[in-house]
């Protein structure tokens, strides 16, 4: 018998770590479907720990009814994987037509929403019931084997499944989604579930004991009504408080850990496996404890007090982390590292409070089986504590974090746990047991208050983003807003230079100079282009959606212009439209113009509601490795949000290259070139892109400014922005052309089901890496999207601001620079804006400089570097005075190199595809003259002009041949992938 105990352990440890995986699964496909909001998050949550609570209370009431409970909870084990399997599908087929019929027959968006939530409820509430039986079941069938230690068997199933949770919740983010993705770890898990039941009934099938009825030998039993009712409300209190410090523990982690997926699991697994310690360690103690009553009482104080505590630790944990952060190296290999200390900061934070609430479960269980309520106490406690989570659950996210911040939600929940200590105190068998419970009273509130008053956990510390900068203290700005929304924390931040900044969860969103005497941040190019690319490309049209509110920017340039009929904004989380007032006077429209409209609600949630098509959808969403954030970078993402664009419409969505890489972005690329016809990037600063995307034909090219809107011509002179060649030359290409690039790649597609971004997206941050690709292409020596591609592209004709940051448009200005000075001999180089023309004109302006038999190795470099930026950077009648006609040199050159780098670059400026090709071939053929460099030059142009000439067969066999001589190590820009792969 003692054998099958221990294998059926085992076996729940099993049932524990696939149980975990479908709550964390089942909470992704949910989130599809309904979104993200508050009140979306708080259903899945309360639909599945509410099937649980109905799944026990059942399970107490049927439980002496069953001559073999093993077996009952072995076909439950096998119900359970059955569903499993054929979730996906269902899920799949039951929202395909829901969101393809029933939706838009509904009308009502009230009705909209009901429908919604009751067909996730049906999808998963059925499962969570059975889940909910069997730790009833299963602790039912083994007290059966072993009345005489059912506190230490209590203790050891609720250690095993919560042991086997924590491993689940590690498996599933860190290896089992990756690897098969969601549908495949969710057919993993049911397999393991069918093979567990088939384990669970073959022990079944020896039969089992008759039930216990009465209180194991040499206890004491605690009859009577009062405890009995008081210890089932203990349950629920207990489990409200425990939720209530989940939910503030991950929030507040997450300010000091980041806030992607892989560290929201890594809090999740801290947070079980202390309740799995807890239940490990009671487990040979329970069955000896005189005064279980009072010993419940104690462990409720100290875990409130734990609680209490553990706002000092917190606190540290900023230094912690920003220590750890100057140790390790920013590297791939780091980042398991990386992830091991913010499990231990988890830890640190966690354990205390959660070891002991893993006590009081098995505790208030055994009081109640010691008091003769027999196996129905089982089912019983753990219904009343699940139901108080999900009381925890909503009272945490509705009223305390929103109402009272982190600290004080804390606060109250500690305060919760020792009031219901002290209650508990006054009926153990002690002889002083009221003054017991008074003094512990006395001391916990005393403690709750002293803790509520301190100064501790100032915004400046909790809005750092310790995780991002490496310091715990920053001393970059005040914080002039902080608040503890629904679903994240918010703060403003005045900064050094007149600039504001809004921060979410320690991740600054947008930065915005309120001095319109200086210029402007990167972000309010990125913000402004937003709104100013649709505005340009589709003048005419009248509604947009917005999603994301950010500093309300991009709305208030929509707004600059009379063009919008309507701006409907969808913002998740109230507070950031709140902290964004810290923007004005830069940002006001958003909130006084009528045209403008905020629905606090998930975008995916919003768009099935309402139905409504739009001429342009306005995507801002945070980083991509924000824990959900993927979704709006996924192809059913874009699949569902085309729906939703008007004939014609434009969608325009922010990307970002910085703290990413070339497979993430290839990724998303890959999911948006899935579901619409064409796209084109546009670089807004070096850090952020902006895609524009349409449903059906080709993204149409910016229309010329509109001089009569003044408002929205005063937003574009903010930026510097005179001539529409200023917003049409950041372009970097589309779709037809961009592919290519990313081709060699092979990345996955960005799925919900197969979240690759969401998965690696945090790493890619973590390491600081950058997705350079499309910048190498934008910025490489030859023309070579205009060459290959099929439609022209703008070019600046003359230099703008220096402060105007996109990489691409900063080597157009150089280029007709260098322009300028070289064929105006009037032009003054010491007094160019532009640094890198004054340096190449300096030198390219000596006399002579090109014209001696051996010119300078300087004067070479310097007529390569001129070249390069100008060949890629300007048009053919801007390139012809310089490379084809040359008349600036002054003569004409005796060094035969000098003449065959002018002969490639006269080819190259007329965009002679077979004269570079012939040219580049012929010298690439004997000793080159001018090292690797100029070698690997040659190789680019033959490879340009083989492809432009239609000779790709020779381009192959010209890579071939010279490649390894000038890449010998394999390593190469991205613009020459592009050229080696080239069809």
């Amino acid at each position: 018998m003692k054998r099958d105990i221990r294998l059926l352990f085992a076996l729940f440890t099993l049932s524990g770590f696939t149980g975990l995986i479908y709550e964390s699964v089942w909470s992704h496909y949910l989130r599809l479907f309904l979104g993200a909001a508050a009140f979306s998050q708080s259903f899945v949550l309360a639909a599945f720990m509410g099937g649980m609570a109905l799944g026990a209370w059942l399970a107490s009431r049927w439980s002496a009814r069953f001559a073999n409970l093993l077996a009952a909870y072995g076909w439950i084990e096998a119900a359970i994987g059955v569903a499993a399997l054929i979730f996906h599908e269902l899920f799949v087929l039951l929202t395909q037509v829901s969101l393809d019929h029933v939706i838009p027959a509904l009308g009502s968006p009230d009705a909209v929403e009901v429908y919604k939530y009751s067909l996730c409820a049906l999808l998963i509430v059925p499962q969570t019931v059975l889940l909910g039986m069997t730790f009833p079941l299963l602790s039912g069938a083994v007290i059966r084997r072993g009345p005489q230690e059912s506190g230490h068997h209590l203790a050891m199933l609720y250690f095993t499944n919560s042991i086997g949770a924590a491993i689940g919740a590690l498996a599933s983010a860190f290896l089992l989604i990756g690897w098969i993705g969601m549908p495949g770890t969710m057919r993993l898990a049911g397999l393991l579930n069918l093979a567990l039941a088939a384990a669970v009934l073959s022990i079944a099938r020896r039969g089992e004991p008759a039930p216990v009825t009465t209180a194991p030998p040499g206890g004491s039993p605690l009859a009577g009504n009062y405890v009995f009712r008081l210890f089932l409300a203990g349950a629920f209190v207990t489990g409200l408080a425990s939720f209530i410090y989940e939910i503030v523990w991950i929030r507040m982690l997450s300010l000091v850990l980041g806030s992607s997926f892989h560290a929201f699991e890594l809090m999740l697994s801290a947070f079980i496996t202390g309740l799995a310690l807890g239940g490990l360690w009671i487990r040979r103690r329970i069955d000896h404890i005189a005064d279980p009553v009072r010993f419940a009482g104690v462990v409720q104080i100290l875990m409130g007090l734990a609680a209490l505590s553990t706002i000092f630790v917190y606190h540290w944990t900023f230094d912690w982390m920003a220590w750890v952060l100057g140790v390790l190296q920013k590297s791939d290999s780091a980042y398991a590292p990386f992830n091991l200390f913010s499990h231990a900061l988890a830890f640190a934070v966690m354990l205390p409070t959660t070891f002991l609430a893993g006590i009081t479960l098995p505790l208030f269980t055994y009081v109640l089986l010691r008091g003769g309520r027999g196996e129905r106490a089982i089912g019983q406690v753990y219904a009343a504590n699940t139901l108080g989570s999900i009381a925890g659950v909503l009272i945490a996210v509705h009223l305390l974090l929103p109402e009272t911040g982190l600290k004080l939600a804390l606060v109250v929940g500690a305060s919760t746990d020792m009031l219901l200590g002290a209650w508990i105190l006054r009926y153990s068998l002690e002889r002083f047991r009221r003054g017991h419970a008074f003094a512990a009273l006395v001391i916990g509130m005393l403690a709750a208050a002293v803790t509520a008053r301190i100064e501790i956990l100032d915004p400046e510390r909790l809005s750092s983003g310790v995780f991002r900068y490496g310091r715990a203290a920053p001393d970059f700005g005040r914080v002039v807003f902080y608040r503890d929304g629904k679903t994240a924390s918010v703060a403003a931040r005045s900064q050094p230079g007149g600039i504001v900044a809004i921060i979410t969860n320690g991740k600054p969103d947008a930065a915005i100079r309120l001095d319109t005497d200086f210029p402007p941040t990167p972000d309010e190019y990125t913000m402004s282009l937003v709104a100013a690319l649709p505005l340009l490309i589709k003048p005419e049209a009248k509604t947009f959606a917005n999603i994301g509110w950010g500093s309300g920017l991009t709305t208030e340039v929509a707004l600059s212009h009379s063009g919008p009929a309507e701006i409907d904004s969808i913002e998740i989380e109230p507070a950031m439209v709140t902290g964004a007032q810290a923007f004005a006077p830069r940002v006001l429209r958003p909130y006084h113009d009528r045209r403008s409209h905020v629905f606090f609600e998930d975008a995916k949630s919003y768009f099935a509601r309402y139905g409504k098509r739009y001429d342009v959808i306005m995507a801002e969403p945070s980083n991509p490795w924000v824990n959900g954030v993927a979704s709006l970078f996924s192809t059913e993402f874009y699949r569902d949000t085309k729906r939703y664009l008007a004939p014609g419409g434009l969608f325009v969505q922010w990307l970002q290259v910085y703290e990413f890489n070339d497979l993430l972005l290839a990724s998303i690329l890959g999911a948006l070139g899935e579901n619409f016809s064409d796209y084109e990037i546009y670089e807004s600063n070096p850090g952020d892109l902006l895609v524009v995307a349409v449903a059906e034909g080709r993204v149409p090219r910016p229309g010329s400014l509109p001089l009569k809107e003044r408002g929205f011509m005063e937003q574009l002179d903010r930026l510097g922005i005179k001539r529409v060649e200023e917003i049409s030359a950041r372009s970097l290409g589309t779709k037809r052309q961009l592919e290519p690039l990313f081709a060699p790649l092979a990345a996955p597609v960005n799925s919900d089901f197969r979240p690759f971004v969401q998965l690696e997206a945090a790493r890619a941050r973590f390491e600081g890496s950058r997705a350079q690709g499309l910048m190498s292409l934008a910025v490489a020596p030859l023309p070579i999207l205009e060459m290959t591609g099929d439609a022209s592209r703008a070019h600046l004709k003359a230099p703008v601001p220096d402060y105007v940051p996109a990489l691409r448009i900063r080597r157009q200005s150089a280029a007709a620079e260098i322009a300028r000075l070289l064929t105006d001999r009037a032009a003054d180089p010491l007094q160019s804006p532009e640094r890198l023309a004054g340096e190449i004109a300096l030198v390219l302006r000596q006399p002579g400089a090109l014209c001696a038999d051996q010119p300078s190795k300087s004067a070479i470099e310097q007529l390569q570097l001129a070249a390069e930026v100008t060949l890629s950077s300007l048009d053919q009648q801007q390139t012809r005075p310089l490379w084809i006609e040359h008349t600036w040199i002054g003569c004409t050159p005796r060094s035969q190199h000098v003449r065959d780098r002018l002969d490639i670059y006269a080819a190259v400026a007329a965009h002679d595809p077979k004269a570079m090709l012939s040219r580049s071939r012929a010298l690439l053929a004997g000793p080159v003259v001018g090292g690797d460099a100029w070698g690997r030059y040659l190789l680019s142009t033959a490879l340009l002009g083989a492809h432009a000439a239609g000779e790709h067969a020779e381009a192959q066999e010209i890579w071939s041949r010279y490649s390894r001589a000038f890449y010998p190590g394999g390593d190469m820009p991205p613009y020459v992938i592009y050229l080696a792969n080239l069809k």
